[in-house]
């Protein structure tokens, strides 16, 4: 899946519409949130920026993430595999040309409220690696479509500063 969205699918919109294809953004939910996140994290400059909401930040600290992580690398738990493929440990050790992230967050996520996603762990990563990073959390929202669908312009306004010619 990473190769198909880092470079088969950006080939082939590339051939298909008219795009620019030195300004790519990419974003995603929950999940998605975390494969967006690597994706810009591992691959320097081919994003001019990425949002995420209500990502799973820091899959090897969660139960979540430890299971996946388990069943798609193998263990043990202190795999350094582990460790390429999460986004709070990638933001570390980033070294490329400015990348902006947005993060918004439901604080009535139940998942949230588990320890499944761990955005400040993420936060202060990318800060202590002088990574620009936004996390907002919102009051009375959760991690359903209405939360999305209430702040994507948001992330559509902070990709287009970015992507606009």
């Amino acid at each position: 899946m990473y190769s198909y969205v880092t470079k088969e699918l950006p080939a082939l919109i590339n051939k298909e519409f008219p795009t620019l294809p030195d300004r790519q953004s990419i974003m995603g939910h929950s999940m998605g949130g975390h494969g967006a996140l690597i994706c810009a994290l591992k691959n320097p400059g081919q994003y001019k920026t990425v949002s995420a909401f209500a990502p799973i930040s820091n899959p090897i600290l969660c139960p979540w993430g430890k299971k996946a992580f388990l069943g798609y690398l193998g263990g043990p738990e202190d795999n350094v595999a582990w460790k390429e493929w999460d986004a709070t440990e990638l933001a570390k050790i980033y070294n490329g040309p400015p990348l902006d992230i947005l993060v918004d967050q439901g604080k009535e996520d139940q998942f949230l409220k588990q320890g499944q996603l761990l955005p400040e762990n993420l936060l202060h990563a990318a800060k202590d690696n002088g990574i620009a990073f936004v996390l907002r959390f919102h009051d009375g929202y959760d991690h359903s479509y209405y939360f999305i669908a209430t702040f994507i312009e948001d992330h559509f306004k902070h990709h287009v500063k970015y992507l606009k010619s």
